[in-house]
């Protein structure tokens, strides 16, 4: 551990920031009958950049090279922004047309799609523990999305094709140069998500006129919810390593039940378990393995 490490506040800022990321959901599940995902999205990266800003000028490795906004890689980090705006919209829809707990738990497929990216586009080896973590978690996504039973929808493809393009994301972040901070790399990719769901807007229709002011409210709270909850992540992530972070981002599975219920009077037990536990025990071993590596690699 480092010394500057404070991973208690750390893990206290990640769950205020998942927290943050379901109110979201549940806003644009609240938006969704009145305005098109494409819409939403567009909204919520606009209220959402300033965040991202407060995050940039925070840096302390931003300011130490000179404030400086031009990266070498800069097709990669507006690149990854365009991957967004279309994981969003495939989320967006899938929150509007199924059950709030259902579409937030087959996302959590993410973990197991950046283990099998990081094969194939990075050419990492992977043993047999991650590859049967990869395994466990997608039996489990089967079973939460029940293909072949009159309970499955061609919807439930939404958030798992969500989950594959973020992590995508992860994975292309991987490869942009160390000594670029990350907020910076976020500003990138949030000013390419704006632009990618403005003309995806246009192109699904264009934008409704807001309805009232109740409305407005809660696109700018849709917008600040996403954007604070991922300046949380980015503090929270400089604060501790990110294996020490990643076992709690699975309470999101419980807590997106009990907020489905809550708000929308969703109680979607049967499809849920035990598909749900499946996942999560899928993607906490990929997570011990990955903190036994980095274990490992520190006494070399």
């Amino acid at each position: 551990m480092r010394p500057t490490d404070r991973p208690a506040l750390a893990i206290v800022l990640s769950l205020i920031a998942l927290i943050l990321f379901d109110a979201m959901g549940l806003v644009i599940k609240h938006l969704s009958t009145t305005y098109s995902a494409a819409e939403l999205s567009a909204w919520r990266n606009l209220f959402g950049i300033f965040p991202v800003l407060i995050a940039l000028m925070m840096s302390r490795k931003w300011h130490a090279a000179g404030r400086s906004i031009r990266i070498r890689q800069w097709r990669l980090g507006l690149s990854r922004g365009f991957v967004v705006t279309l994981a969003q919209l495939c989320y967006y829809l899938s929150l509007g047309r199924m059950e709030f707990a259902t579409a937030s738990t087959i996302t959590y497929a993410n973990a197991l799609f950046v283990t099998a990216l990081t094969v194939l586009l990075l050419g990492e080896r992977v043993g047999w523990v991650r590859w049967g973590a990869v395994t466990i978690g997608f039996v489990g996504v089967v079973l939460v999305m029940r293909p072949g039973s009159a309970a499955f929808s061609t919807d439930a493809l939404l958030p798992l094709f969500a989950a594959l393009l973020y992590a995508l994301v992860t994975v292309q972040a991987r490869t942009i140069d160390d000594d670029v901070p990350s907020p910076l790399v976020n500003l990138y990719s949030s000013v390419a998500a704006l632009i990618g769901a403005f003309f995806l807007a246009l192109g699904f229709g264009g934008f409704t006129p807001v309805h009232s002011a109740a409305d407005m409210g809660w696109i700018v709270a849709m917008g600040a919810f996403g954007g604070t909850a991922v300046l949380l992540l980015v503090v929270s992530y400089r604060m501790t390593e990110p294996s020490n972070l990643a076992p709690f981002s699975y309470f999101g599975i419980p807590l997106a039940f009990v907020l489905g219920w809550l708000f929308f009077d969703e109680t979607p037990w049967d499809a849920l378990f035990p598909g749900a536990l499946l996942i999560a025990t899928g993607g906490l071993m990929i997570v011990w393995r990955e903190r036994r590596r980095a274990r490992a690699a520190q006494h070399f």
